[in-house]
C-alpha cells in the first residue's frame, strides 16, 4: 500500500511539472488579440475598377474564322479571342482588383501598394466601421512600389508608425489585410531577414518574413508585437500565385519617407552616385588582395555621374557610404537612395589594396536606365590560354554601345574562360585591372597572366558590367 502511495505522489508531481512546462511554454508564445483589436480599425481594404481593352484579335492573312455548327463552344471560343466575322473593333470592358492599405493621418492620407492602384480609373476605400468612400491618388512611386490616397474624412483611426530598424531576425510580426477579398484577415509568422535584395527593387532593402500574404494583402501593414506598423506588406516569391513560406515588406522608414515627398512635392527625388556595382566573391576578394570578401564592387562609372566627377574608378570597392559600412553591393543602393540630392558625403573605398576617402556630391537618380546596343565584330582570335574566341569591335560599333575598348567573346570552350563564367556575346573591358582596347591587347594580357592565381576580368553583358574571378590553371 506504502508504495502505490509513492507511486501516486510521483504521478502526481509529473502531472503538475508538465503543467507547469505547459504553461510556461503558452506564456512564450505571443498573444496577438489584443494587438489585432487595437490595430485593425486602421486597415482598409481597397478595390479598384480598370478599363481594359478586350476584343478582336486579327487573324493572318488569308485565314478565316471557320464555319462552326450553331451552338458549338468553338464557335464562343472563336468569338471570344477574334470577334465576328468582318466585325472585330477591340471593346472596352471595366476589370476590378483588390488590395489593403492603412490610414496614416486622421484627415484621410493612406498608404498602400502602387501596383494595387495602377491605372486605375476609381478607387474605393472600404473602412472598418463599412463606409465606402472613393480616394484620390495623390501620388505613386514605381521604384519602391508606394502610393498615396486620400479619402474625405475626418476624426479616422490611424495607425502608430514604427522602426523597421530595431527589427530583429526570428522576432513576431503580423500582417492585417484582405487577401482574397477576406477583410481584415490576420497573418503572423516571424522576420526571417532582412536588408534583403530583389531583382529591379535596387532602392528597397525588404524584410522578408514567413507571414502569409497572397493576393489582396498587397498595400497592408506588418505590425511588431508593440502595434506598430513596421513595413507594408508587397511582395510574395511564388511558383503558384500563392504563398509559399517568403514574404517581402517595404520597411516602414522608406514608406513614409516616400509618401512625405509626394504630399510635399507630387514625385520622389533620390541620391544617385552613379555608379554599376556587383558583390565581392571569394575569388574576387583573393583577386583584389582583401582577407575577406566585403564592400560593393565598381564595375562601371557613369560619365558625367557625381562618382566620375569624386574620381571613384572601376575596380574601387566602396567599403562605407556617409559613415555606414558596406557589407554586400545590396548594401549600397538604399543608402545612396535614401541621401539627400546634393549633399556631399564621405566614401571609403578600397583601391590597389590600400583604402581611402572621396567626398561626393549626390546627383538626383535618372528617370530612365542606360541603354546598350548589340554590335558585330571584326577581326577575330581564338588561339589562346584561356579556351575563348574574341573579335575585335569597330570604332562605329564602341560608339553605339558606348565603349572605349573591349573585345566580343564570340565562343567559350573548355578552359579558364569558361570556369570563370565568361559567355558568348559578352564583351571583355579589362583583365586584371588592364583596359583591353583590341584583339592583339588581349593576347598580349593573357599571355602575362599568371598560373594559379585568381585575377579580376571585368565584362559587359546584356548592357551591365561584371567582375568575374579567372584562374589560369597550373601546368600539370
Amino acid at each position: 500500500m506504502t508504495g502505490f502511495k509513492e507511486m501516486a505522489r510521483v504521478f502526481a508531481c509529473m502531472v503538475v511539472l508538465l503543467a507547469a512546462s505547459a504553461n510556461i511554454q503558452a506564456r512564450q508564445l505571443p498573444d496577438f488579440t489584443d494587438l489585432v483589436e487595437q490595430a485593425s480599425a486602421a486597415v482598409v481594404n481597397i478595390s479598384t475598377t480598370q478599363k481594359v481593352q478586350s476584343g478582336s484579335m486579327e487573324l493572318p492573312e488569308g485565314i478565316e474564322i471557320p464555319e462552326l455548327p450553331e451552338g458549338s463552344p468553338f464557335g464562343d471560343l472563336f468569338r471570344h479571342f477574334f470577334g465576328e466575322p468582318g466585325g472585330g473593333m477591340p471593346q472596352e470592358r471595366e476589370a476590378k482588383s483588390l488590395g489593403s492599405g492603412f490610414i496614416i493621418s486622421k484627415d484621410g492620407y493612406i498608404l498602400t501598394n502602387n501596383h494595387v492602384v495602377k491605372d486605375a480609373h476609381e478607387i474605393i476605400v472600404r473602412l472598418a466601421d463599412r463606409r465606402e468612400l472613393k480616394a484620390e491618388v495623390i501620388g505613386t512611386d514605381e521604384r519602391s512600389d508606394v502610393a498615396l490616397l486620400k479619402i474625405e474624412a475626418k476624426n479616422l483611426p490611424v495607425a502608430v508608425i514604427g522602426e523597421s530598424e530595431q527589427l530583429k531576425v526570428g522576432e513576431w510580426v503580423l500582417a492585417i489585410g484582405s487577401p482574397f477579398g477576406f477583410d481584415r484577415s490576420a497573418t503572423a509568422g516571424i522576420v526571417s531577414a532582412k536588408g534583403r535584395a530583389l531583382p529591379r527593387e535596387n532602392y528597397v532593402p525588404f524584410i522578408q518574413t514567413d507571414v502569409a500574404i497572397n493576393p489582396g494583402n498587397s498595400g497592408g501593414p506588418l505590425f511588431n508585437l508593440d502595434g506598430e506598423v513596421v513595413g507594408v506588406n508587397s511582395q510574395i516569391y511564388s511558383r503558384t500565385g500563392g504563398y509559399m513560406g517568403l514574404s517581402f515588406s517595404i520597411p516602414i522608414e522608406v514608406a513614409m519617407d516616400v509618401a512625405t515627398q509626394l504630399k510635399e512635392h507630387g514625385k520622389v527625388s533620390r541620391g544617385w552616385l552613379g555608379v554599376l556595382i556587383q558583390d565581392v566573391t571569394l575569388e574576387l576578394a583573393e583577386s583584389f588582395g582583401m582577407s575577406k570578401p566585403q564592400g560593393a564592387l565598381i564595375a562601371k562609372v557613369m560619365p558625367d555621374s557625381p562618382a566620375e566627377a569624386a574620381n571613384l574608378q572601376v575596380g574601387d570597392i566602396v567599403m562605407s557610404f556617409n559613415g555606414r559600412e558596406i557589407e554586400r553591393s545590396s548594401s549600397l543602393p538604399p543608402v545612396v537612395g535614401s541621401t539627400q540630392v546634393g549633399k556631399k558625403v564621405p566614401v571609403k573605398v578600397m583601391r590597389e589594396g590600400r583604402t581611402q576617402t572621396l567626398w561626393v556630391e549626390l546627383g538626383e537618380l535618372p528617370d530612365k536606365d542606360e541603354k546598350i546596343a548589340k554590335a558585330e565584330p571584326s577581326k577575330i582570335t581564338s588561339d589562346n590560354r584561356l579556351g575563348v574566341e574574341v573579335a575585335d569591335l569597330t570604332d562605329q560599333q564602341r560608339k553605339e554601345i558606348g565603349l572605349e575598348g573591349g573585345v566580343l567573346v564570340q565562343g567559350v570552350g573548355k578552359g579558364a574562360a569558361g570556369d570563370a563564367g565568361i559567355r558568348e556575346g559578352d564583351i571583355i573591358l579589362r583583365i586584371d585591372g588592364k583596359l583591353i582596347g583590341s584583339v592583339d591587347e588581349f593576347e598580349q594580357r593573357v599571355e602575362k597572366l599568371p598560373e594559379g592565381k585568381s585575377v579580376a576580368v571585368l565584362i559587359q553583358r546584356r548592357g551591365g558590367p561584371i567582375f568575374l574571378a579567372l584562374k589560369v590553371p597550373e601546368p600539370k
